[in-house]
């Protein structure tokens, strides 16, 4: 089953309810419809082996997202954030494609690889007026619908890809067709390349839900859009609100009644944060969605119903839930794996593995299932003895600052190009607005001064972004290795937490 046919079967049983708002536009869901087979049209007329997006979300993306379901081609949203130079890599390995955005970006980096590019708005207006060739074959068959880019470590970014199967499992195991009201109305805010703005576009379609689009998310925004288009339902990374209830603490004033549900995900939530939001929408449920993108999004989820009752609860081990991820979805497997691949009973930890049919596990470079199916995530957690999961951290040591990932390694590359840094490492430290963020312990060479930390941190900034600029740098004799010269990242952490 093609993601496609998701769409369509919404367009033919509410043709004339409204699908998606975007910068005040509205489009039918017959109207989507209509512009994504048009979107077909030019995408096999370009040839592209990949069809990308170079921006932020609109309708484009949508319309994108599912001409490509059609054509057969694979769907691949681009962190426009990145470096040049990292970006011009993506690109090459996608080429030929057709690409959704930056033209001028594009043609720069790439002038040769014989990528056509659509600028958001000519995009759009093409779709709507191509006109269907005759006997067009809309039924593209399940092959890879979306490939996503991971960000990678000191290595190039692996290309994960989710099939068809993968989404419509994942799909069809958490919602019911035509589910929503007319009324309702999902506000989508997460980049477009992003698993879980995918996931709430796919899902919201599928339950007929109406879409309202933030391209680029601000507070202010943020809540203006809820009160102005009456949302019902959210999708928010821990960062996202922690800025939101920033913004109502200023005295910022929205009519968010409407809201029936807000989920979270993407990276670790502040307890004090999720305690606080309990306290500031008391008829909003909240839902804690832990997936990842090699598993077509969520894999665990602690509902509205658990967050009341630990919010409220004497009992220490019901109150401790909140700082759980909740229960694997029934449509998931989940174990604790210990590092001989042995599965750890409750309250040991582990790495988590997963499996069921919305897990793909697979990269364009290769397959990371076993050969039973299991997934590693990499990251490590616990069950307790209810089969609550707890996140204990990532096993990769990846910094997860306001739901982006960030590479250590990417960090410590920089400033060991700086002549007065021997050695430094990048680890994770706790951060009530972001969740984690990146602490720096640096080892100064022999015979050097030692840098300012805002030298360091523009250095950072120049070369990579500004999410990657330390909170906390710290200089220390040296760094700890065990025997065999692995650096021990646990032990930096305490080093800085001292």
């Amino acid at each position: 089953m093609n993601i496609a046919l998701l769409l369509e079967m919404a367009a033919d049983a509410a043709t004339d309810r409204i699908a998606l708002v975007c910068d005040g536009k509205r489009w039918t869901y017959g109207e989507l419809l209509a512009a994504a087979r048009g979107a077909y049209e030019l995408i096999v007329d370009s040839g592209a082996s990949h069809v990308a997006l170079l921006d932020e979300s609109s309708e484009a993306s949508v319309i994108a997202l599912f001409g490509a379901a059609l054509a057969g081609v694979p769907y691949c949203p681009l962190n426009y954030r990145l470096a040049d130079a990292d970006l011009a890599g993506l690109l090459g390995r996608i080429a030929p494609a057709l690409i959704v955005g930056d033209a001028a970006r594009v043609a720069r980096l790439t002038p040769d690889q014989g990528h056509v590019v659509y600028p958001r708005a000519e995009f759009t207006l093409a779709a709507q007026e191509a006109v269907a060739s005759d006997g067009a074959d809309y039924d593209a068959g399940e092959g890879v619908a979306i490939q996503l880019f991971t960000s990678g470590t000191t290595a190039a970014p692996k290309a994960a890809i989710l099939r068809h199967s993968n989404l419509v499992s994942y799909i069809l195991g958490t919602v019911e067709f035509a589910s929503a009201e007319e009324s309702d109305a999902a506000l989508v805010s997460v980049p477009p390349y992003h698993i879980a703005g995918i996931a709430a576009l796919i899902s919201s379609i599928y339950a007929q839900r109406r879409i309202v689009l933030l391209p680029a998310f601000a507070p202010d925004a943020w809540l203006k859009l809820v009160d102005a288009e009456r949302a019902t339902n959210a999708f928010v990374v821990p960062t996202m609100l922690s800025r939101i209830i920033h913004a109502l603490d200023k005295g910022i004033y929205a009519d968010i009644s409407s809201l029936r549900s807000i989920a979270y995900g993407g990276g670790k939530m502040p307890l004090e944060l999720i305690q606080r939001a309990l306290d500031l929408f008391p008829d909003t449920g909240f839902t804690n969605a832990y997936g990842l993108t090699e598993t077509s999004s969520t894999v665990a989820l602690l509902g509205p119903e658990e967050h009341r009752a630990a919010h409220g609860a004497s009992d220490p081990k019901v109150r401790a839930r909140l700082a759980s991820v909740g229960k694997p979805l029934p449509t998931i497997e989940l174990e604790i794996r210990g590092e001989s691949g042995e599965v750890l009973p409750h309250g040991q930890p582990g790495e988590i593995y997963v499996r069921g049919d919305q897990v793909s596990g697979e990269y364009r470079e290769k397959s990371a299932l076993d050969a039973d199916g299991w997934f590693p995530t990499r990251d490590a957690g616990y069950l307790d003895e209810d089969g609550y999961l707890f996140l204990s951290g990532r096993a990769d040591d990846v910094i997860v600052r306001g739901g982006e990932n960030i590479s250590p390694g990417e960090i410590e590359d920089v400033l060991l190009t700086h002549p007065a840094i021997a050695d430094v490492a990048a680890v994770a430290i706790p951060s009530a607005e972001w969740g984690e963020a990146v602490g720096l312990a640096a080892v100064l060479r022999g015979g050097c001064d030692q840098p300012g930390d805002e030298e360091l941190k523009e250095l950072i900034r120049a070369r990579l972004r500004s999410s990657r600029v330390p909170e906390r740098i710290l200089f220390v004799p040296s760094l700890p290795y065990n025997e065999m010269g692995k650096l021990l990242r646990r032990e930096v952490k305490l080093i800085l937490a001292e």
